[in-house]
C-alpha cells in the first residue's frame, strides 16, 4: 500500500511541479504527517526532490528529473492501453495524437509489461456505439471541441424536438460527454445553469471571441451523474400491474429493459398457473402501449385501465384488419391465461404492457 503510494507522490509531483504538503495530502488522502515521512523515504531513496520552506514553498523535483513507469502494475498497464479510445480521439482530431501517446508509453514500460499491453489492443476491442445506429453527423465536434479546450463562447443554431424546433444560443461550452456513442455538450446560455446538448443537433456553429470561466468547483463527471440521477427519477413516472407467462418473464428484460427487469425480478410473484404478477415502472400509457405490445400474448395488463383499455382497442382493431375470425378446424391459440380480461377472453385483450 505505501509503495504504491509513494509512486503516486513522485508522479504527481512529476506531472503538477511544485506542490505543498496540504496539496499532496488532499490528494493522496492521507495526513501531512504522513506525507512528511513518505518524502524522507523517498529523499533515502535517492528521488532529488527538495523542499522549499515559506509563502509559496512546497515540494518539486529537480529540474529535468523524470521517471520511468516502473511503478505501473501489470494489471494498471494493461488498464491504460484498454481506455485508449481510438473512434472518439480520432472524431476530436486526436487520432495521431492518441497513437503516439501510446507509443511513448509503450517505450516508456519495462519489457514484462510492454507485452502485456500489447497483448490487451490483440485481444480487446471496444465498440460504444449500439447495434442498428446510423453514426451521428457531428461534423461540429471539432469545434465544439475547440471552444471547450479554449474557453471560448460560440453562437449555433440548433434543432430540438419541441417547437420552435431550430433556435439560436450563444453558448459557453463547459465540457464534453461520450455517452453510448453520440456526443453531448455541456454548456450555459449566458451566465446561466448548465444544460446539455446533442452535438449532432448543430446546425451550424460560429465561434466568438468572448472568453468565459465555468463556475467555480464546476465538475463535468459530478454534472453528468447528477444529469443521469435526474434523468432516471424523472423517466419512469407510473407503473403497471402486470401478469407474464413463462415466456414473457424471460423475455421482459430484453423487451421492456432493465427497470422492468429488476422489478419483476425483485417483485414478482409466480402464481398457481405459472404466470408472474408485477408492478413495473412505466414511462406513460403512451409509451407503455407500445412497449407491451411488443410481448405480445405473453403479457397481461391488468392496471392501469387505460392502458388496458387503450391495448384492448388495439388488439380488436389488428384483429378487424386481418381477418382473425379462426378458420373452420384451425387450431385455436392457447398462450393467454383462461380468464384474462374483462370479457373473459383473454388473447391481449386489456394485455400489452409497459
Amino acid at each position: 500500500m505505501r509503495a504504491g503510494r509513494l509512486i503516486s507522490l513522485l508522479l504527481l509531483l512529476q506531472n503538477r511541479g511544485r506542490m505543498t504538503a496540504h496539496q499532496l495530502a488532499d490528494e493522496l488522502e492521507v495526513s501531512v504527517r504522513t506525507v512528511y515521512r513518505d518524502v524522507e523515504a523517498l529523499a533515502a531513496a535517492g528521488i532529488p526532490l527538495y523542499g522549499d520552506a515559506g509563502h509559496g514553498g512546497g515540494y518539486r523535483l529537480l529540474d529535468g528529473y523524470r521517471t520511468r513507469l516502473t511503478g505501473l502494475t501489470a494489471e494498471e498497464a494493461q488498464a491504460v492501453f484498454l481506455a485508449g479510445l481510438p473512434g472518439p480521439a480520432a472524431e476530436l482530431g486526436l487520432g495521431e495524437q492518441l497513437v503516439t501517446a501510446q507509443l511513448k508509453l509503450r517505450a516508456a514500460l519495462p519489457v514484462e509489461l510492454r507485452e502485456q499491453a500489447e497483448r490487451i489492443q490483440q485481444r480487446f476491442h471496444l465498440d460504444a456505439p449500439g447495434w442498428y445506429g446510423k453514426a451521428d453527423d457531428t461534423r461540429h465536434l471539432a469545434a465544439v471541441a475547440a471552444a471547450v479546450w479554449g474557453r471560448h463562447a460560440v453562437w449555433v443554431r440548433y434543432r430540438r424536438w419541441k417547437a420552435p424546433t431550430e433556435v439560436e444560443r450563444r453558448l459557453e461550452p463547459y465540457g464534453l460527454v461520450l455517452k453510448a456513442g453520440r456526443w453531448y455538450l455541456v454548456a450555459a446560455t449566458d451566465g446561466g445553469d448548465p444544460r446539455t446538448y446533442r452535438v449532432d443537433q448543430i446546425i451550424e456553429l460560429r465561434s466568438l471571441e468572448e472568453q468565459f470561466e465555468p463556475p467555480a468547483g464546476f465538475d463535468l463527471a459530478a454534472h453528468w451523474r447528477d444529469r443521469l440521477a435526474d434523468f432516471h427519477a424523472r423517466l419512469h413516472t407510473a407503473e403497471a400491474v402486470v401478469r407474464l407467462s413463462p415466456r414473457g418473464t424471460a423475455r421482459v428484460r430484453e423487451q421492456l429493459g432493465h427497470a422492468a427487469g429488476r422489478a419483476v425480478a425483485a417483485g414478482g410473484v409466480v402464481e398457481a398457473d405459472g404466470w408472474t404478477r408485477a408492478a413495473v415502472p412505466i414511462e406513460s400509457v403512451d409509451h407503455a402501449h407500445g412497449e407491451f405490445l411488443k410481448l405480445g400474448v405473453d403479457v397481461d395488463v391488468l392496471e392501469p385501465p387505460a392502458l388496458r383499455a387503450r391495448l384492448a382497442a388495439t388488439v380488436r382493431e389488428l384483429a378487424d384488419r386481418y381477418g382473425a375470425q379462426a378458420q373452420p378446424g384451425a387450431p385455436r391459440e392457447t398462450g393467454t391465461p383462461r380468464g384474462a380480461g374483462a370479457d373473459g377472453g383473454g388473447d391481449l385483450a386489456g394485455g400489452g404492457r409497459s
